[in-house]
């Protein structure tokens, strides 16, 4: 019942973290603690969060989100990690079906597939993070940059080398993979925020794009170092 730890990297989402973190105090008492991330927001998120939870970590700058990512991984302290978006609203409330399979070990890490939506981008960059994350495995994901994730926090502390921002969904993916370990796939109906086809919808895609390939050229060069 307390076996689970949730992580939310944050950075300015004053609009969604209150929802978000609502909606999780009210699914029950299934995890340990809810720990935020505030990655050297410029608005109001930290203090959002702070009303629905003493776990709130503030960040002197925006570092990125794998790095807000290991800082709330090293300050939590349950068996099973579960990483949220700060944008889920309402919709977190469905969170709890994500680490079961973990938890009943069934899986090694889950990963939530999202309905898919009208206002969604073209998927240029969900393609190529599919297509790269095969070549280098031999496995095809629906939802390669999905960032609500189950792990095992053992696991993943010996399994995950590290990554730059928007990275680290494709990173965790690979050296899982490559690790031996096994990831299943969950349809979990979440709702988030919706950039869709605007200026800011493809600038985010691009510097999404830009983490992807940073990943995958990483995860490459070391599978061709020399051991």
């Amino acid at each position: 019942m307390d076996q689970v730890s949730i992580i939310i990297p944050a950075y300015n989402e004053e609009q969604y973290i209150g929802q978000t973190l609502s909606a999780l105090l009210h699914s029950g008492d299934w995890f340990r603690e809810i720990i935020v991330v505030d990655d050297g927001s410029e608005d109001n998120t930290f203090h959002q969060a702070r009303i629905y939870t003493p776990h709130v970590i503030r960040l002197s700058r925006n570092k990125g989100k794998s790095a807000a990512m290991m800082v709330g991984v090293y300050q939590s302290s349950a068996p099973v990690l579960l990483f949220l978006d700060a944008d889920l609203g309402h919709s977190a409330s469905l969170a709890k079906n994500l680490p079961q399979p973990v938890q009943d070990h069934c899986a090694d890490m889950t990963i939530a597939v999202l309905p898919k939506t009208k206002k969604g981008g073209l998927g240029l960059v969900k393609h190529f993070a599919s297509w790269g994350i095969y070549r280098q495995t031999g496995v095809w994901l629906e939802a390669p940059l999905s960032g609500q994730r189950a792990v095992r926090k053992k696991q993943f502390l010996s399994s995950y080398k590290g990554d730059q921002g928007f990275g680290f969904e494709v990173g965790l993916t690979i050296d899982y993979l490559q690790a031996g370990l096994t990831i299943q796939e969950v349809e979990v109906p979440f709702t988030h925020r919706e950039r869709g086809k605007t200026l800011d919808g493809f600038w985010h895609r691009f510097k999404q794009g830009l983490a992807v390939k940073q990943a995958l050229k990483l995860r490459k060069a070391q599978a061709e170092a020399p051991r």
